[in-house]
């Protein structure tokens, strides 16, 4: 497909490329040619490429630009290009007004034979078009405007009035009328055929031999189910109960074999006859052809869009850990220059400077799982005031004496379902950014309450009705433009300067809310200041008591033998050795297959450690499983750098289980193996523990 740029617009030869190069778009909404954005760019392009009508609508404004093919669906029109969308179909606005906000909303419309007035051969007559409004989001991921085909299938529809009274009427002319019924039998493009009630073939016309290539006398007493496409036979037999049963049909579309071997797509009129059925088809296998080629070309701008937004998230991330491992080379390049000088006393320095890089990689690491709603959670029942009111002094401290702070609480405020950690972690992000934004003199204010909703909330897949309560932080500050406030939940965006921001924290808040079935919104404008809006569920469990999670006894001494799989050969060499130097007997395994062998051969250990995505056949959950059936009070610490949730809510809460979550210190891992071997260690890890 030969795709136009920008710089090639005007060059373009004829048509509506050559029209739009040469348009003068300094004096539309969308400004010079040469500023369009990247992704107006290509919906154009693809638009002119195309060969069905097309019509691309942009910005709030509505303007029009359109390809070759969409002229004739213009009419006796005036030049559109370049006017608003709405007065170019003023006439029609009333039936299109409605359907073109909604695909402004982001919802894709497909309707089929939609009735519309239209201006024609200087009258207004009524016709009827197949459209299809596709969307087009910009780098953010909002709506920018729309991708309209369409196609006039007026012809179509007068064609199946005709159908219908020809089916409806089809016998009573084969009676009374022989001649005029032979002549329409033998001049009409559509197939007719008669049938009797068994669906043998007893007459076909000549279009049937003219369309799918059989004669009449191969067609007598055929049986017709053996030409339909087998995946329609279904919806046939159904048709079929209701001829039997004295009901007519219409519009029917099932696809019959070309003697050749190949199918095409019918729309069916039938009706009962005194011995049979009568039926009457429109070849409509260039119309389904077009549609499927609608529908493929709305898949592939969806993916061009989806691979843009892939590669601006790609390109942060490579950014950001290219820094961090730049440190961590760097550092362990000095330390072992220095081991190789003899000189000991900077290696601290060094050791200290990569860690600090190793942690702020895992920090990133946790911020990407929560704006990608892949974090582990351990969600409960909070009262937000009381968790906000337990912050309060650290809110305080965070913003400085001379920010202003002011807490605002619902009394009789409902509980959510949240991870108070996650939660927490939030709070702090958004007062962060509400103290960069503000002077000396500012003013903070956090505020809850109970909010209930009768109808949707947001796009089609956001929250349903219902009860939520919400949680607000709003400040005094510059406050956001319009295009500063369309990106601020974009990953790696931020307005700080270089270093000074790595521009995941409101998009970690916005990952960690919808993860918890919630929302976020944000309200800014210059000079107003900015209003941050979590809307979370409310939890119908609040009064239900936490059950405590009891740990199985030990019924025989336990020696400190550790079983531990993992495929990753620098990090089980790091763990065994850590292990065996606090006392432990650690016998270790790359895959499932050794673990198991182990088990097997040493017999009572206590304490399996397994990694959950293994190599080969079994995963760490069915090496567990395996392992409780050879010794059912076997105490299992799972180790990944994934989240499975099937192994988090299924495995996790029974006793004796417990998962941390790579990258973690080794410290961390003495510290929660002790527990476990202690028999106190809770069912999931502690969430304050640093981790590496």
């Amino acid at each position: 497909m030969h795709v136009l740029h920008l710089s090639a617009l005007s060059a373009a030869q004829g048509g509506m490329s050559e029209k739009i190069g040469a348009h003068d778009w300094g004096k539309t909404p969308l400004g010079p040619l040469q500023t369009w954005p990247a992704v107006l760019r290509i919906a154009v392009d693809m638009m002119l490429a195309s060969r069905f009508p097309g019509c691309l609508v942009w910005g709030p404004q509505m303007v029009t630009l359109y390809n070759d093919a969409f002229k004739p669906v213009l009419g006796a029109r005036p030049e559109a290009l370049g006017c608003s969308f709405d007065e170019v179909w003023a006439e029609s606005w009333d039936s299109l007004g409605a359907m073109v906000f909604r695909a402004y909303s982001g919802e894709a419309i497909f309707v089929e034979n939609f009735p519309l007035m239209s201006e024609r051969n200087g009258t207004l007559e009524k016709a009827y078009l197949t459209f299809c409004f596709s969307p087009v989001r910009d780098e953010s991921g909002e709506v920018a405007g729309f991708l309209e085909t369409v196609i006039d299938t007026t012809a179509s529809i007068e064609a199946a009035r005709q159908w219908r009274a020809l089916a409806e009427t089809f016998e009573q002319q084969v009676l009374a009328r022989t001649v005029d019924r032979n002549r329409f039998w033998q001049l009409s493009t559509d197939v007719m055929l008669t049938l009797e009630s068994d669906l043998t073939i007893t007459a076909v016309n000549p279009a049937w031999s003219q369309v799918l290539g059989w004669e009449a006398a191969e067609m007598q007493g055929a049986a017709v189910l053996s030409l339909v496409h087998v995946d329609d036979v279904k919806q046939v037999q159904t048709i079929v109960e209701q001829l039997r049963a004295g009901l007519s049909s219409d519009n029917v579309v099932s696809r019959v074999r070309h003697k050749d071997g190949h199918y095409r797509w019918f729309n069916w009129a039938a009706m009962p006859g005194e011995q049979g059925f009568t039926a009457v088809g429109s070849d409509v296998t260039l119309e389904r052809e077009r549609e499927e080629a609608l529908l493929h070309a709305e898949t592939m701008l969806r993916h061009s869009q989806k691979m843009e937004a892939i590669g601006q998230l790609t390109d942060g991330i490579a950014h950001d850990f290219n820094n961090l491992l730049t440190g961590i080379g760097g550092s362990l390049e000095m330390l072992e220059h220095r081991l190789a000088q003899g000189r000991l006393e900077q290696l601290p320095r060094y050791i200290e400077a990569a860690r600090k890089a190793a942690d702020r990689a895992t920090e990133l690491t946790h911020q990407l799982l929560a704006f990608s709603r892949r974090q582990a959670l351990d969600p409960r029942p909070v009262d937000l005031s009381e968790q906000i009111r337990g912050m309060a002094d650290l809110i305080q401290q965070t913003m400085g004496p001379a920010i202003e702070v002011q807490l605002q609480f619902e009394p009789a405020l409902w509980s959510v379902l949240v991870d108070a950690s996650q939660l927490e972690n939030a709070v702090l992000n958004l007062c962060l950014n509400a103290r960069d934004a503000m002077g000396p003199g500012g003013c903070l204010r956090i505020s809850t309450g109970n909010e209930r909703h009768t109808a949707q909330l947001g796009e089609p897949d956001s929250l349903a009705p219902g009860d939520y309560h919400y949680l607000q932080v709003q400040d005094n500050g510059r406050g956001m433009d319009a295009g500063t406030l369309e990106r601020a939940f974009e990953p790696f965006f931020t307005t700080k300067p270089a270093g000074q921001g790595s521009g995941l924290g409101l998009s970690m808040v916005y990952g960690f809310v919808r993860q918890s079935a919630g929302q976020a919104w944000i309200d800014s404008s210059p000079g107003t200041g900015t209003r941050v809006k979590l809307l979370l569920p409310r939890c119908f469990d609040e009064d239900s008591p936490e059950q405590e999670v009891q740990v199985l006894e030990t019924t025989r001494s336990r020696g400190g033998r550790i079983v531990l799989i993992d495929d990753e050969s620098i990090l089980r060499t790091l763990v065994k050795e850590t292990l065996e130097e606090q006392g432990y007997s650690v016998f270790d395994a790359g895959d499932a297959n050794g673990g198991i062998r182990l088990l097997r051969e040493l017999g009572p250990v206590d304490l399996l450690i397994t990694d959950v995505g293994l190599p080969g056949e079994f995963n760490g959950d069915q090496v567990a499983n395996a392992a409780r059936m050879l010794d059912p009070q076997l105490k299992v610490l799972f180790i990944t750098g994934l989240t499975d949730r099937r192994l988090v809510e299924s495995q996790l809460p029974m006793p004796g289980f417990a998962l941390m979550t790579k990258p973690f210190s080794l410290q961390a891992l003495i510290k929660q193996v002790r527990a476990m071997l202690a028999g106190d260690q809770p069912a999931l890890p502690e969430r304050e523990a640093p981790v590496r």
